[in-house]
C-alpha cells in the first residue's frame, strides 16, 4: 500500500474536500482524485461520495480511517528509527529504583536538552538482541556471565562498582550492627526471590555463594519490593542484599536496616553495552559523562567474579 496514498485520503478525509487537500499536500486536485480511485481500486470499496458540500466518507472509508492513521504513524516511526540525529536516545535499565536508573537521571540532568527514552528489558540475551536491531543505543549490564558471552560487535565499559548492603528487619540477630563481614553472614539465611536463573545477577550470586559459603534463597514468587520489604521487616530470621545505591522508601514501622558488608566488600558491577557500529550523536556524549562521573572498578577491598569485565 502506497504511503502517499494513503496520506492522500487521510488529508480528503480531514479536508472533506479534494481541492483543500491538495492545497494542503502542494498537488493537483486531479491527483488526489487519481490517488483515492488507485486506492478505491486496490481495496474493492468505495470510500467517498460525491455530495454537494465535498466528499464523505462511505462506510467503508470510515473503517479504513483509523487503521490509515496507524499506518502513516508507522512510517513516521520507521523513518525517525534510522534519524539517529532526530529521534532520542534509547537506554535500557533493569529497574526505575536501581543504581542505572540514577545514572540516567544524573546524565539528564547534566544534559536536559538530549531526548531520552528509559525502557527495561528482562536479561541479558535480550538487551544485547535489542542493541543488535537498533531497539536501543545502550544497556547497563554486567558483562560477561558464564554462558552470556559479548557478541565481538558489541563494545562494554564498566561504569559503576556498587557496593552491597544487607538490609535487616529490627528483630534480626545483625540489626544493629554497624556493618558486617560476609564471614559473619554464613548461617543467615539471604532471601533474594528476584533472582531468576540463566540471567547475569543470578551468575553474580551463584559465585558470590560458592566464595564465602553463603546461603542465598531465590524460593517463593517474587512478588516485587515493597512485599520483599513487608516480609523482611516480619520475619527475623531473614535479610536480603540490595544495591547501596537502590532507592526504596519503606513505613516507619518497618524499622528496617540498611548495614555495609565489608571483608571484602562485594561490589556489583555495572557496564555500559552498546553496538560499535551505532551514529547516535548522544551516545558518545552519554559515554564521556560516565567517564566523569561514575566511580571506577577495581578498588581495595571489594569483590567481583572472575568473569567481570575489566575496565
Amino acid at each position: 500500500m502506497d504511503i502517499e496514498t494513503v496520506r492522500t485520503f487521510v488529508a480528503a478525509a480531514d479536508a472533506r474536500q479534494f481541492q483543500v487537500a491538495a492545497a494542503e499536500l502542494g498537488i493537483t486536485q486531479q491527483a488526489v482524485s487519481k490517488r483515492i480511485a488507485a486506492l478505491e481500486r486496490g481495496m474493492g470499496v468505495r470510500l467517498f461520495t460525491r455530495t454537494p458540500r465535498g466528499a464523505e466518507l462511505t462506510i467503508d472509508g470510515q473503517a479504513f480511517l483509523p487503521h490509515a492513521r496507524e499506518l502513516l504513524r508507522v512510517a513516521e516511526r520507521a523513518v525517525t528509527s534510522v534519524r539517529t540525529g532526530r529521534r532520542p536516545l534509547r537506554v535500557d535499565v533493569i529497574a526505575s529504583r536501581v543504581a542505572q536508573s540514577g545514572l540516567m537521571r544524573g546524565f539528564h540532568r547534566a544534559h536536559p536538552e538530549i531526548d531520552l527514552d528509559v525502557v527495561m528489558l528482562f536479561g541479558f540475551e535480550t538487551a544485547v538482541s535489542a542493541i543488535r536491531s537498533g531497539a536501543i543505543d545502550a544497556s547497563f549490564r554486567a558483562v560477561a556471565a558464564p554462558g552470556l558471552p559479548l557478541p565481538e560487535d558489541i563494545e562494554s565499559v564498566r561504569v559503576l562498582d556498587e557496593p552491597l548492603q544487607l538490609l535487616t528487619g529490627p528483630g534480626h540477630a545483625l540489626a544493629d550492627a554497624r556493618s558486617v563481614t560476609l564471614q559473619q553472614l554464613v548461617g543467615h539465611r539471604i532471601w533474594m526471590p528476584g533472582i531468576v536463573p540463566g540471567t547475569e545477577w543470578a551468575a553474580y550470586y551463584d559465585d558470590l555463594v560458592t566464595e564465602f559459603g553463603l546461603t542465598i534463597e531465590a524460593t517463593g514468587p517474587n512478588f516485587g519490593s515493597d512485599a520483599l520489604l513487608d516480609t523482611v521487616a516480619d520475619t527475623p530470621a531473614l535479610a536480603t542484599f540490595m544495591g547501596e545505591h537502590t532507592r526504596l522508601v519503606w513505613p516507619t514501622g518497618h524499622g528496617l536496616r540498611r548495614i555495609p558488608v565489608t571483608d571484602p566488600t562485594p561490589v556489583y558491577p555495572h557496564s555500559l553495552l552498546w553496538h560499535r557500529d551505532n551514529p547516535h550523536p548522544a551516545l558518545a556524549t552519554l559515554r564521556a559523562h560516565l567517564a566523569t562521573t561514575a566511580s571506577g572498578p577495581g578498588a581495595p577491598g571489594t569483590w567481583v567474579p572472575d568473569w567481570v569485565a575489566p575496565r
